[in-house]
């Protein structure tokens, strides 16, 4: 086997193996034993493709964003240049699981929030919220290339409003409350009147 193709497999593995295992447990409670028996994979070999644990979970989150961005340019290839709500669907529904206090990516990203003090940690989260504005501003400059998205929203400060929105629903879905008056849905068909020529 390649040398490439190891390293991704052993990347899948491992983030498989800490997905599954963020169902289960919290961050805090996740060792580097579970993970090696969890993946299969022996501690030299985790630690040939990562730094430390914390570098794992980072992963998840940029996974979870990768995919996301993955089903939103498939939904725009299949219904062509023209379409504004199949798209945005497939970001409605990635903001609807953010209330899910349980869904993984909000478990990983509280954990590294509690330990931005440390210097890997802040660096992570900081490529995190870059990146996330980033393909929020690739999505809203798509949608300008193909005509459905008002030429008057500036990308760069509704990307950043966006991905904002979206932090303090993973935020809120991880504070006990029973009167959130605004739901994911809701956030959706704001960010959709921002963006929707009429």
């Amino acid at each position: 086997m390649k040398n490439e193709d190891r390293r991704k497999l052993a990347v899948r593995q491992l983030l498989d193996a800490t997905k599954l295992l963020l169902q289960e447990k919290s961050c805090h409670e996740i060792t580097l034993k579970d993970i090696m028996e969890q993946s299969q994979l022996s501690k030299g070999a985790i630690f040939h493709y990562v730094k430390s644990r914390d570098e794992i979970f980072a992963w998840v989150l940029h996974e979870r964003l990768k995919a996301v961005d993955e089903l939103f340019n498939a939904e725009v290839a299949k219904t062509g240049d023209s379409t504004f709500e199949r798209p945005m669907q497939a970001i409605s529904r990635n903001l609807a699981e953010l209330e899910d206090s349980h869904e993984v990516t909000n478990k990983v990203l509280l954990y590294l929030l509690g330990k931005e003090n440390e210097p890997a940690v802040a660096e992570v989260l900081q490529q995190f919220y870059e990146r996330s504005v980033s393909v929020s501003n690739q999505w809203i400059r798509t949608g300008q290339e193909h005509g459905v998205i008002k030429e008057s929203v500036q990308p760069d400060e509704t990307a950043e409003l966006f991905v904002l929105l979206s932090l303090g629903l993973r935020v809120r879905a991880s504070i006990p409350t029973s009167s959130a008056s605004l739901t994911a849905k809701e956030v959706s068909d704001f960010m959709a009147g921002i963006l929707k020529k009429q």
